[in-house]
């Protein structure tokens, strides 16, 4: 689809290019109307993750996502990966499209992408939606990324077959088993995509947000499973002690990615929160 409008302040819709200083080009998409909502993708960092949920919420709101740098079809560019510069790239994407405020609904990684963004900008947030996400490395997520990148380096296929089996429950795996292979089948398996994966999670090894994400100050609403095995339900509960001001939302059942295997509890809890704002 054809960018309407990428002039500066102009609204587009459809797919987008997002030119940054370093050089990456980011692959970005604008669906439906009313306020805006920026979607941000978890360690794996593509557009396609939300390709449901924007369906939804795109009949409410402006939905806007992209893929992350060195992911799907954005360049990686030359600057260092860490999470602020993950957040600066959000910012990108909201210029690009014209957009002065938007909330901000960030995934896993996407949510420490939304806390650095508030932190950097707060007054280009209406609000945070914090889904999947935490607040700072602890021994289980050292353990969990230190077994990740093992399995990596020596088998991206089994990278992603246990990715996959741990990021649902089973019973909705079984029931959709496409969505494993086609895991297995994009694996992060060339030097290059190895690479985009190991330097994202050393951004998010690096990320500590304990000692100022109680002043942030956009509205925040914070989402979980109880079945999370891989950003379980305590990192959630940690982030509301930090935050007293927001909200927290646990679904009983979902596993990680919650957004995909509970596409219709998501999508209205997150639509009734920013219908609030």
């Amino acid at each position: 689809m054809a960018v309407t409008g990428v002039a500066d302040g102009v609204a587009v819709s459809g797919e987008f290019k997002v030119k940054l200083p370093d050089g990456a080009v980011l692959r970005a998409l604008s669906q439906g109307q009313g306020r805006p909502v920026l979607l941000v993708s978890g360690l794996a960092g593509s557009a396609a993750f939300w390709d449901d949920n924007a369906a939804t919420l795109g009949r409410s709101f402006q939905v806007l996502r992209f893929d992350q740098r060195g992911i799907g079809a954005s360049d990686r560019g030359s600057a260092p990966c860490t999470i602020d510069q993950l957040a600066r790239d959000c910012l990108a994407v909201l210029d690009a499209a014209g957009i002065e405020r938007a909330t901000v609904l960030g995934h896993s990684t996407g949510g420490c992408i939304g806390l650095a963004l508030a932190r950097q900008a707060p007054e280009r947030l209406d609000g945070l939606i914090l889904s999947g996400s935490w607040l700072k490395q602890n021994r289980y997520m050292t353990a969990l990324f230190e077994t990740r990148l093992a399995i990596l380096d020596q088998h991206p296929r089994a990278y992603a077959a246990t990715a996959a089996l741990m990021a649902y429950p089973p019973t909705w795996l079984e029931a959709h088993w496409s969505v494993y292979e086609t895991a297995v089948a994009t694996a992060p398996d060339t030097p290059e995509a190895k690479q985009v994966v190991r330097e994202r999670i050393d951004a998010l090894r690096a990320f500590d947000a304990s000692a100022w994400a109680g002043e942030l100050a956009p509205p925040t609403l914070i989402l979980g499973a109880r079945d999370d095995m891989i950003v379980p339900a305590f990192l959630q509960e940690e982030l509301a002690a930090a935050m007293p001001g927001a909200r927290k939302t646990l679904l009983d059942t979902g596993g990680h990615f919650f957004p995909i295997s509970r596409p219709d509890a998501f999508t209205a809890n997150v639509a009734e929160w920013i219908g609030a704002l």
